[in-house]
């Protein structure tokens, strides 16, 4: 990569190299495959805009296959677990009871809605983070889909800075 800006290396990865990268991002498979065909991107706010017209325009099932690569709030894992775990640092300060409860809220959302609840939270604490799982269990499913989709768009936005600063 010596002597090109990432947004340059990214640009001269192969598709499947660059889809590759797309998906330690935001884990759709077509939304990767859609960002990197739309290459060569002039900077990152290009692809950033990029990002966000194909995420808003996939289908919820791709939203879905996306939200299954994450962590529940609270515990690590998911398909890039040095990123979440880097954007929920402020759950980990925690103290227990706020843990536990973050943990009943996370079970109760998955079996109202089938998938692990997301917020951005870098940036956010703990209690933020409760209050607005609790908030958004009131949702009905087609509002909440919605709502987590966009929550799910700003880390992607956040993911891309990241990988594009490396």
């Amino acid at each position: 990569m010596s002597g090109l800006t990432r947004v340059e290396w990214f640009n001269q990865l192969s598709d499947e190299e660059a889809a590759s990268e797309l998906l330690a991002v935001c884990h759709s498979r077509r939304w990767a495959k859609e960002v990197a065909a739309g290459r060569p991107y002039p900077d990152v706010a290009a692809l950033q805009r990029a990002a966000d017209e194909v995420w808003t325009a996939l289908d919820p099932a791709d939203w879905l296959e996306a939200f299954g690569a994450h962590p529940r709030i609270g515990e690590g894992g998911g398909a890039a677990p040095a990123w979440s775990s880097r954007e929920q640092a402020g759950v980990g300060a925690a103290g227990q009871e706020v843990r536990e409860r973050l943990a009943l809220g996370n079970a109760e959302y998955e079996a109202r809605f089938g998938y692990v609840f997301l917020i951005s939270a870098a940036g956010r604490d703990a209690e933020e983070i409760l209050a607005a799982l609790t908030e958004r269990l009131g949702n009905d499913p087609d509002t909440e889909l919605r709502v987590a989709a966009e929550e799910h768009r700003r880390i992607t936005r956040l993911r891309l800075e990241r990988l594009m600063a490396e």
